[in-house]
């Protein structure tokens, strides 16, 4: 749940309370912290999947923590980004692969509609065709072309005075909101849903978070750092 400097969210506790309820009806363990020092080979060895909650900004202090986190990944790992998370690493590429797509800005919280792209998968089998839904819409780019889109807003329901700046007509009338994919030999998923405190009681998106979860784990291989290699961490400047 680490935040760097900037906007931290005031939904992390309740996110993180039912992320554990969620792990404690499937009997899976786990750890809270918002402290990067926990990002070593030998800690992370320990966990089938990293869930970064809602953290924003600059998550890692160590170029050494941040090769931990790759090496983890590459070794096999899962992870899981929840809303702002696709805001953290401002700096780093690697991070926004894993990711699946790099934070741009959004406009106001409001209520818009979703599309269910893939109704297959356990995050969305149980939602409507159209899902409506209050939030902040996230808009990203660096979009990884592996994700495999689970849901997507339709900017036709969204007021945003700023849409034609970005993003345009890059996207036709939808753009993704949650996906899936397997990057560098681990499993990912992540969801822009999530800003306020009260979602985190809500069924349908508690279900969401459930499947995403339960996805990672379905195929999951103990952890191999046999062929990880080396990691060499390469930062650019800050785009936001």
């Amino acid at each position: 749940t680490k935040n760097g400097e900037g906007y931290v969210h005031d939904n992390i506790e309740a996110s993180v309370t039912a992320l554990q309820k969620i792990c404690s009806t499937h009997n899976i363990e786990t750890e809270v912290s918002d402290d990067p020092s926990v990002f070593t080979d030998e800690n992370l060895q320990r966990f089938q999947v990293i869930i970064f909650s809602n953290t924003n900004n600059e998550g890692f202090d160590t170029n050494e923590q941040r090769r931990a986190f790759v090496r983890y990944i590459r070794a096999g790992g899962g992870f899981m980004g929840i809303h702002s998370a696709c805001a953290s690493e401002r700096q780093w590429p690697w991070f926004w692969a894993n990711m699946g797509g790099f934070f741009v800005r959004h406009p106001k919280l409001q209520e818009f509609d979703i599309k269910i792209i893939d109704a297959d998968h356990p995050s969305t089998n149980f939602l409507p065709d159209t899902w409506t839904w209050e939030d902040e819409c996230y808009l990203m780019n660096h979009l990884n072309p592996g994700i495999h889109i689970l849901l997507a807003v339709d900017l036709r329901t969204i007021e945003d005075d700023q849409i034609d700046e970005y993003p345009g007509d890059i996207f036709g009338n939808y753009f993704p909101l949650a996906w899936y994919h397997e990057f560098e030999g681990g499993r990912q998923f992540y969801t822009a849903l999530g800003h306020k405190i009260e979602h985190y009681d809500d069924s349908n998106f508690v279900r969401h978070l459930e499947g995403g979860l339960m996805w990672i784990l379905s195929d999951q291989m103990p952890l191999d750092y046999s062929n990880v290699g080396e990691v060499e961490i390469q930062l650019i400047e800050s785009e936001n």
